[in-house]
Parts: C-alpha cells; structure tokens; sequence
C-alpha cells in the first residue's frame, strides 16, 4: 500500500521509450532545418561576358580553395600571352603561353580580387589586365592599347572564382570572370551593378 502523501514512481518502460522518441525527432528536425539552409543558402554568382577575339582553344581555371595569387605573362611592350591563377597553396595549369615578362602577385589572408580591368583588341588578343584586390592593391599586365573593359561582381560578397576565354598558340584572344561567394567572408569595397562594363577609350 502506497502512503497518501507519496506519489507512485512513473513506470520505467514510459521513461525510456519516450526519450529516444524525442531524441530521434529533434536530430530529424535538425536535419531538414539544415538541408533547407543548405539549400537555399544563396551563391552570390555572376558571371562577366568575356572580351576579345577568342579564337583558339577554350580555357576555365580550376582549383580547391580561394584564389590567393595570379600570375601573368606578357610580350614586352606588347599583348599578354598567359596567366595562372594560385588556388590556396596549389597553382593551377598555366593558360597560353610563356613570354618575355612575368608579373606575379601574392593576396594577404582574408584578401581577394574584386575587380579586374583592362584592354583588348575585338579582332586577336587581350593587351592589359589590370586585377584589383579588396585591400585595393593592384596588380598591372600589358600595355593599354583598344579597348577598355572592366568586370567586377554583381553582390559585394563575391570574389573572383574562375577565369575563362580562349587562347592560341601567341597568347590570350579572349578573357571573363566568373564571381562567388566564399562563405564566412565578405568585401564591403566590392563594386555593385553591372558586372561587365566596356568602353572605348
């Protein structure tokens, strides 16, 4: 006999079926909260239209990472004839070609492009680039001969990803830049707009 006082103890099977019930549904919430997240978490993507002859072969950098240094070689006092991109500690393949000068620079940590600007000829190559860095650095290839164009992201929080175009067997006929995001950072100086300008000078 249970004194009146006292409360009889609840049944254990109660306690332990209802706790991995609970237990299973909070991480099935958790799941589909951050598959939904996941999933419309947005990418911040544009993409400016490339410039330039483009004849020849197709090209669309690749790495793992951010983009961290750039390197671009040109003709003396001419055209430039290939870059390559350096993605965290790897560099990428070089696209074109080897030339005369080589100028090459290095980003700081939680540096990034936000702009690349320069000048090209609508009938062979591409003569100057000029990229610029969130920090506002700037790193100048070519000579500025025909005609200006200047791509930089829609949404302040890209950064340059990818670069493709076309290049032959003297240099690069062709360039764009692809622009996203990369999560837990973002480049207030960014430019916002159009993301491809051109212009003649």
């Amino acid at each position: 006999m249970w004194k009146k006082d006292a409360s009889p103890p609840r049944p254990t099977k109660y306690r332990s079926t209802v706790s991995p019930i609970r237990m299973l549904s909070i991480l099935v919430l958790c799941l589909l909260c951050a598959s939904t997240w996941a999933q419309y978490q947005p990418q911040y993507y544009s993409y400016s239209t490339a410039v330039g002859g483009g004849s020849g072969t197709s090209y669309a950098s690749s790495g793992e990472g951010r983009i961290t240094a750039v390197r671009v070689w040109e003709n003396s006092g001419s055209f430039i004839t290939g870059f390559q991109l350096k993605y965290d500690y790897a560099w990428s393949q070089m696209y074109g070609r080897n030339a005369t000068n080589v100028v090459e620079m290095s980003l700081f940590e939680d540096e990034a492009f936000i702009q690349i600007s320069g000048k090209y000829n609508p009938s062979n190559y591409i003569f100057q680039v000029v990229f610029v860095t969130s920090r506002g650095r700037s790193l100048l290839a070519g000579q500025p001969s025909s005609i200006s164009f200047n791509f930089y992201p829609i949404h302040v929080q890209s950064e340059l990803r990818i670069l493709s175009g076309r290049f032959n067997g003297v240099g690069i006929t062709s360039i764009g830049a692809h622009w996203g995001m990369v999560y837990g950072t973002a480049y207030p100086t960014a430019m916002m707009g159009n993301n491809t300008m051109l212009g003649l000078e």
